[in-house]
């Protein structure tokens, strides 16, 4: 009888758990959710890639461009030419999607500035600009002005502030770029916090990056796997475990660096120590965890792009950039081979299906924060 009974209750947890699993169609609608995509050109038809990713795939995001690096990398030759036609690009995204589509860009300000006066926008100053001279007023002006720009022009999420410490002056992708705002931990979280504070009084939302820090790196993960494990420092921390502390974060962006004093296998965007163990549990971060862009060489170059989006999702990570606009060139059809990526993997017991479970309720909550 106890035989029986306990054969009975198996049965049942099995049965139960058969019928937890997700239907296809949600597995795959909460996989397209995790990604954040770019494509070619300022405006988009029924046939268009830009359509068939926000209408037929259901993406979670677009990243928008200026310049096309996959083909004449010449100003103006991506997805930004004019505000006007920016506007009504947006426009007609949020048309074919109609659902709630997070619309990015990286304006940062200076260098790393998609929004340029050739199009019609205000000039920008540099982090670093803003950091020598630190004062409110200053940060919040400029600030105000993208936040204003980006609302007008039907952009919600801005890919900055950069909230890298400037540890390492020869810093090739972040000091020399003139990207951070300091070398001081509570300049870097005074600033951005104004900085954040001006884009959500005007309803967009922020990324934060590159966790777990980059400004000590003394290579570019654009172009190789970064090593920073003799560089890094644990003061980098300080601007994340601030703002999170605040509940100023709307989302966090990982770095392609590697660190083997706190994995000493895999780099920031892939490790489940970094992203679960310090971003998560350490500093007690529970929003959308957003991955540079996955196919940058610091990645490809040394993982199956399966693999890395196997391992990413694993570690925690809740949306993936594949801006198709890196060096590895441009592949219409890469967000649906991704998806399906992402759904085998599920379907193979590579990847816990609630791991989707989890990212799709953070970025659901972070897209009520757009109304």
């Amino acid at each position: 009888m106890k035989n029986l009974s306990f054969l009975l209750l198996f049965i049942t947890l099995a049965a139960l758990q058969a019928s937890a699993a997700l239907p296809d169609s949600t597995l795959r609608r909460y996989a397209a959710q995790m990604l954040m995509v770019g494509f070619k050109g300022d405006s988009i038809t029924a046939t268009s890639d830009a359509a068939r990713y926000v209408r037929d795939l259901k993406v979670g995001g677009i990243i928008l461009f200026d310049v096309d690096l996959t083909g004449s990398a010449t100003i103006g030759s991506r997805n930004i030419t004019t505000r006007e036609r920016l506007k009504k690009l947006t426009s007609d995204l949020r048309n074919y999607a109609g659902y709630d589509l997070l619309i990015a860009v990286d304006q940062e300000g200076g260098r790393v500035c998609r929004l340029k006066t050739e199009y019609g926008f205000s000039p920008t100053v540099s982090a670093e600009y803003l950091g020598s001279a630190d004062n409110r007023d200053t940060t919040s002006f400029y600030a105000s002005k993208i936040a204003a720009e980006m609302a007008e022009t039907g952009l919600n999420v801005n890919l900055a502030p950069d909230i890298d410490v400037n540890t390492n002056p020869e810093c090739p992708v972040i000091s020399k770029l003139h990207r951070s705002f300091s070398a001081d931990t509570a300049v870097v979280t005074r600033n951005a916090r104004w900085f954040i504070d001006e884009h959500h009084s005007r309803g967009i939302l922020c990324a934060v990056k590159h966790f777990p820090g980059h400004g000590s790196a003394t290579a570019d993960s654009h172009y190789g796997l970064t090593d920073v494990t003799k560089t890094w420092q644990l003061s980098e921390l300080a601007p994340f475990r601030e703002l999170i502390n605040e509940g100023e974060i709307d989302m966090v962006m990982t770095a392609h660096i590697f660190n083997r004093n706190i994995d000493k296998d895999y780099p920031a965007t892939l490790s489940k120590a970094i992203i679960d163990g310090l971003l998560r549990h350490q500093l007690g971060y529970d929003g959308v965890v957003l991955t540079d862009d996955m196919y940058m060489q610091g990645i490809i170059d040394n993982y199956d792009i399966r693999h890395a989006i196997i391992l990413a999702i694993n570690a925690g990570a809740d949306m993936l950039i594949l801006g198709n606009n890196i060096s590895t060139g441009y592949e219409p059809d890469r967000p649906f081979k991704i998806v399906n990526m992402i759904v085998d993997a599920v379907k193979n017991g590579e990847i816990d299906e609630n791991r989707l479970i989890e990212s799709h309720e953070r970025i659901e909550r972070l897209k009520e924060k757009l109304h």
